[in-house]
């Protein structure tokens, strides 16, 4: 038994020993295989230069190219020793002591960061920092397993021991990354200070340092804020491990850092920082590894145009030399150029000036998102076109520009008006889009539906509007928030016949030994998102600058000298404007406004991006050949009377020819325009007994009800007839017109009770004799007389209200219920003096 025992042991022990012996290589593998060798370490300081060209094989910029002064290598003793003790507190308070990790350190670290809530010691030593620096490649340094953390740590203690302190932290000082494109302290001295290293100060050190930690969330050109709180805890540490006094800390921190704009060599910055994460997304092996020759899209001769035009534009509007004279506050403008056939980004401008940190010029505006004010307005008239739809919309389709309520996704009340509130009456889609009113625009929207224009917008690449929960009507005229780079995508369906195309940077990526990892070559346009006959309407409509007129005037902007589209778009607070246009082969966006959304001084999409728009298109366009825009098949012309978009009958004076899609071709006579015959004795509708001699016809305007106030207030002429005449559009429309749906009216104490009443208005039949109206059930007023308006007071409270109708043949009508409510105003109390020297409240 005994024996059996020992046997059975020693099974187990060289089991164990199996085991941990296999463990063991196991460990090893997974740590040593493929380590990095530290006799590579100087080839780590060779740094990849990667050259961004454009298309024409300009240089744009070279990635870290030391002769420029990006990676500028300086000995150790150049550099200050403020600077040194900096480092060595918060990135390696026992630098000068351990052996290249350091345990202490870590523990040290991690107390310091959980007293603290937040990452203020790092754990790893610089020697650490270093080895991974310069010996890992990119994916190896941005991976945070313990694998990497552990090869970290052997590598840190091999570099240790074949090297000096000293070698070890020049190496750190002159690789390290300190934001804004700066490797190295002599870099980044330059880049924020436009000094040598050798000149820092004490309070330079500790912000500098402080980057290392977080370069883009410590970056002081664009958030002091958090650099001087990270330089407070990089003094602090310095005052803990006794480099400098608490007192020289505070000086320090109150020292007033004076930054300086380095301009380093570079073209077309924004466009180069697209294409910089492009690279690092799709080859970040190689384009720090060995370096890359990149030909972009971008054409440097009309990168450089649009910074012309962009300065002289904005320079025009905040120093006028006509009208009042007023500044318009408008300090940043960018600019995007797009091929509609292959998505390659000819142009991108963010800013006007990349280093003017005044106006945030390193933020990429083509990039942001704003708000795009009526440049949505297209695609909503194009998604009512489509000719899959039961009744689709033409350009000649008419809408009503008249005060018209809506209620929004949430239920509210939501009554749009125009740009100087001007109504217009009915108005075909040309006219309503040419001169970009308002209420036709959400009338189509409320036509298509929400929804569909939701899932449009993801189909052209509008994804910003696609993944907004919060969009409701008001998204036609901009109520959400775009990308131009994106929107001018979206643009280009309309002049290449209603295909996606996705925007494109790169050309060429080859590799220094000539491989190439990327050869752009152009594809057959295959993701239709449009119907390539409602893309011509759209543009034929944009391209029409008699249909703009009644907006812009006869000599606007948005005419280049050459067959072009275009639309405008104004937020209503001045905060952006906006201009995308085409020609056959170019779409172009601009935005202006200011990158801290402060508004301008009205400036509208017209006067701030239109000029920029106009002047850029006609510089780059100059000697290349006019092309005109492609009609394609299945379109017809058809002359229609203007007020109804119908077939015209005799008596119609205003007529025009459009297009429309062959089989929507409009097939019934007007019925706007009606004849009636007059009795010249009495202006009364003739009868049997009125003499040939006094009987003459005269022809009428017939609208719609909801337009018979805009139609009184331009002084139109009402048949004299004793009922109600309609339009086609009206028959058997039985629904209230007044008040709005879901509004909430304010009882004002101010105003005597029986004076603040609203009005009761629907649209009734045609042979309707009376009209009851009822709130919550009850009976509250009634009328036997056209147009059976009726006055209700207001009293607080949260009203149903419908209306009945009772007709020539004794049946009735309801209308749906409707909804308001009524408030009690509340006046603002005011505190004020007494006479006893109290405070009292007094209205």
């Amino acid at each position: 038994m005994l024996l059996w025992g020992r046997r059975h042991l020693k099974k187990i022990l060289i089991s164990l020993l199996v085991i941990v012996i296999a463990a063991s290589t196991a460990l090893y593998l997974w740590i040593f295989y493929d380590m990095p060798n530290i006799n590579n370490i100087d080839a780590g300081l060779a740094l990849p230069s990667t050259r961004i060209y454009d298309r024409h094989g300009e240089l744009l910029y070279e990635i870290l190219p030391p002769e420029q002064g990006r990676n500028r290598v300086i000995p150790l003793d150049d550099i200050p020793l403020t600077c040194i003790n900096a480092i060595v507190a918060t990135e390696d308070a026992n630098y000068w002591s351990h052996a290249g990790v350091d345990p202490e350190g870590i523990a040290r670290a991690v107390w310091i960061n959980l007293r603290g809530g937040d990452i203020i010691a790092g754990g790893s030593t610089i020697t650490q920092q270093t080895a991974r620096i310069l010996l890992f490649d990119f994916s190896e340094r941005a991976n945070k397993s313990v694998r990497r953390k552990l090869r970290e740590m052997v590598l840190a203690i091999q570099l240790q021991n074949a090297t000096s302190k000293e070698h070890v932290l020049g190496l750190y000082f002159n690789q390290v990354y300190f934001g804004n494109l700066a490797y190295g302290i002599e870099a980044a001295a330059q880049t924020y200070f436009q000094k040598s290293a050798a000149e820092l100060s004490l309070a330079e050190c500790s912000l500098l340092t402080g980057i290392v930690q977080n370069p883009v969330y410590y970056d002081p050109l664009s958030n002091i804020e958090n650099a001087k709180a990270r330089q407070a805890v990089v003094l602090g540490l310095m005052v803990d491990n006794e480099y400098i006094a608490q007192s020289e800390a505070d000086s320090a921190q109150r020292d007033e850092l004076q930054f300086g704009a380095y301009r380093f060599p570079i073209d077309a910055p924004h466009f180069v920082m697209a294409v910089w994460k492009q690279l690092e997304r799709e080859y970040p092996d190689q384009l720090y590894g060995g370096g890359l020759d990149v030909i972009t899209t971008v054409d440097l001769s009309w990168q450089e145009t649009a910074e012309v035009v962009v300065r002289q534009a904005l320079d025009n509007l905040n120093h006028p030399q006509t009208g009042n004279n007023i500044p318009a506050n408008a300090n940043n403008a960018a600019v995007v150029a797009l091929d509609p056939y292959t998505g390659q980004v000819l142009t991108m401008l963010g800013s006007p000036d990349y280093f003017d940190e005044s106006i945030d010029g390193n933020v990429n505006a083509t990039l942001a998102l704003r708000q795009p004010g009526s440049t949505l307005k297209p695609f909503t008239y194009a998604l009512a076109m489509n000719p899959e739809r039961a009744e689709p919309y033409s350009p000649a389709t008419v809408l009503l520009d008249v005060e018209t309520p809506f209620v929004t996704r949430r239920l509210e009340s939501y009554t749009p008006g125009n740009y100087g509130l001007v109504e217009h009456g009915p108005v075909s889609i040309r006219e309503a889009l040419g001169s970009s009113y308002n209420i036709p625009a959400v009338l189509a929207l409320e036509d298509v539906g929400i929804e569909e224009f939701i899932e449009f917008a993801a189909n052209i690449g509008l994804d910003s509007l696609a993944s907004n929960p919060n969009l409701d009507l008001a998204i036609t005229l901009g109520g959400g928030e775009v990308r131009l780079i994106d929107l001018v995508q979206a643009y280009s369906i309309f002049p290449n016949g209603g295909y996606r195309v996705e925007p494109t940077y790169i050309l060429k990526v080859t590799t220094r030994d000539g491989d190439v990892l990327q050869d752009w070559q152009p594809e057959r346009l295959s993701k239709r998102v449009l119907d390539a006959r409602v893309a011509y309407l759209i543009t034929d409509i944009l391209s029409d600058n008699d249909a703009r007129i009644p907006s812009f005037g006869v000599n606007s902007a948005l005419q280049i000298g050459r067959e072009s589209a275009a639309k405008t778009g104004t937020t209503t607070d001045f905060r952006d404007n906006w201009v995308v246009g085409y020609t056959p082969d170019l779409v172009v966006g601009v935005w202006v406004g200011n990158a801290d959304n402060t508004p301008m001084v009205e400036v509208t999409g017209v006067s701030g991006a239109g000029p920029i728009y106009n002047n850029f298109m006609r510089r780059v366009l100059v000697g290349r050949p006019e092309t005109q825009f492609q009609r394609p098949d299945g379109l017809v012309r058809v002359e229609v009377c203007n007020l109804s978009g119908m077939l015209p009958k005799p008596n119609c004076p205003l007529r025009s020819v459009d297009w429309f899609i062959a089989g929507a071709q409009p097939t019934d006579y007007d019925t706007v325009y009606q004849d009636f015959a007059i009795d010249t004795r009495t202006g009364q509708l003739a009868d049997e007994t009125t003499p040939d001699d006094f009987r003459r016809v005269e022809t009428y305007v017939v609208l719609p009800q909801q337009a018979h106030d805009w139609a009184r207030e331009q002084g139109l002429r009402f048949p004299p007839v004793d009922g109600v005449l309609q339009s086609a559009s009206d028959k058997n429309a039985f629904r209230l017109l007044e008040p709005d749906p879901y509004t909430v009216f304010e009882l004002s104490p101010l105003i005597p009770q029986e004076a603040q009443q609203i009005r009761l208005r629907v649209a009734v039949p045609e042979d309707a004799e009376r009209v009851d109206y009822y709130i919550n059930d009850e009976m509250v007023a009634s009328s036997d007389t056209v147009p059976f308006n009726a006055w209700w007071m207001l009293d607080v409270g949260r009203y149903d209200l419908y209306a009945e109708a009772t007709l020539s043949d004794g049946t009735t009508q309801r209308t749906a219920l409707q909804y308001f409510s009524v408030d009690a105003y509340e006046v603002p109390q005011e505190r004020t003096i007494s006479t006893d020297g109290e405070t009292a409240d007094e209205p």
